[in-house]
């Protein structure tokens, strides 16, 4: 295997040291950062997350901070997701999109305040959308990148492990909230949300010389909960049917397509500048979409192109991203079907490195 080379193009993060010592033996690029994929191997960090508690390197979730009296329009005309009835201490999950409709983002939303938003984002370079339609505009609004760097805590023992480090009234914080707790005479933001279906927060660490502090403290206080390093385990969130921008979506996928129409309330997200686009979509309905796939046979390599999904002689679709479920018995996949052949229960073959596989497609994902 090919090693990366280090460069100021590929920074590393806050917690790089505590990743490095936990004995990390993998990393992808993600937002021009080091993110780890594997600690002691893919499936023993499975096994783990489903069982105790995790400590994941997640500060290649840049955040996009909008700024001043037009933050919140900005922050509409980004996304189909009508954000009036949201307050300050939520958090959202917003499709963002371009003027065609097409995915540009998956982020998490954080409303600060009125004034004062944060996109967490997943890999691509936002920031400079955003701050082109701001001076396109000419909004009154500061965009750039704060020296913000998330930590998350995932798992079932992460309540625990949480308030021993910032008190109990951590586990008050509701889903997709977040509170403002103190560590060290810093104050952080703290939101109850992950990329895992196993439970857990984000730590919105407010500056670098923070992370190796709060790494320790957390791995210090979770010895007797069996904590460790992990990663988003690529296992598990296919499972889940956590979508993985730039894998399963991208800009040619409008959100109806990923499954994300619960989230866009195009008729009313007035200022949205996908909206046209997309209300044709909400009317017409999208003519291929995600689904779960499973894939039956040998345990699947690893997915980094797309498998063709075939009816007989015929391409109807594509699996985007798999892998062999250890829980499950069987290899999980997410792939985007056409309407003709997306029904739960639809029999199909997908071809993959090793050969033509057959396949079933479901309507549901298995967690």
């Amino acid at each position: 295997m090919a090693l990366i080379s280090p460069s100021r193009r590929l920074r590393r993060t806050p917690f790089s040291e505590g990743v490095e010592a936990a004995g990390v033996k993998a990393y992808t690029v993600y937002n021009h950062m080091l993110l780890p994929t594997v600690f002691r191997s893919v499936e023993e960090d499975y096994h783990h997350l489903k069982s105790a508690v995790q400590v994941w390197d997640v500060a290649v979730e840049r955040q996009v901070e909008l700024r001043g009296p037009d933050a919140g329009r900005l922050m509409q005309m980004l996304t189909p997701r009508d954000l009036r009835g949201m307050m300050p201490g939520q958090c959202y999950y917003v499709p963002i999109v371009d003027e065609t409709g097409g995915m540009l983002n998956d982020p998490v939303a954080l409303k600060l305040a009125e004034d004062r938003w944060w996109i967490s984002i997943a890999d691509s370079d936002l920031l400079f959308w955003v701050k082109g339609i701001a001076y396109g505009y000419r909004l009154d609004v500061l965009v750039d990148e704060p020296d913000i760097s998330p930590l998350a805590v995932q798992g079932p023992k992460s309540d625990e492990l949480m308030a021993r480090v910032f008190g109990d009234a951590v586990r008050d914080v509701k889903f997709f909230r977040f509170g403002w707790f103190d560590f060290k005479g810093r104050s952080m933001a703290v939101a109850r949300s992950g990329y895992s279906k196993q439970g857990g927060f984000e730590i919105y660490v407010d500056g670098a010389d923070m992370g190796m502090p709060l790494w320790n403290a957390l791995m210090e206080a979770g010895k007797d909960l069996d904590v460790h390093a992990g990663c988003p385990n690529g296992i598990e969130r296919i499972e889940g049917g956590l979508l993985s921008y730039g894998n399963d979506m991208t800009d040619e996928n409008t959100p109806h397509e990923c499954g994300l129409g619960r989230f866009c309330n195009t008729s009313t997200a007035i200022g949205c500048v996908g909206r046209d686009a997309l209300l044709r979509v909400s009317q017409e309905g999208p003519v291929r979409q995600v689904r779960a796939i499973e894939i039956h046979g040998d345990a699947v390599p690893g997915c980094d192109r797309l498998w063709p999904l075939m009816a007989g002689d015929r391409q109807v679709g594509h699996v985007s991203s798999a892998a062999y479920s250890p829980d499950f018995v069987t290899n999980v996949g997410v792939g985007m079907v056409r309407m003709t052949h997306w029904d739960e229960g639809t029999e199909l073959d997908v071809v993959t490195p090793t050969g033509v596989q057959p396949v079933t497609v479901k309507e549901t994902f298995w967690i």
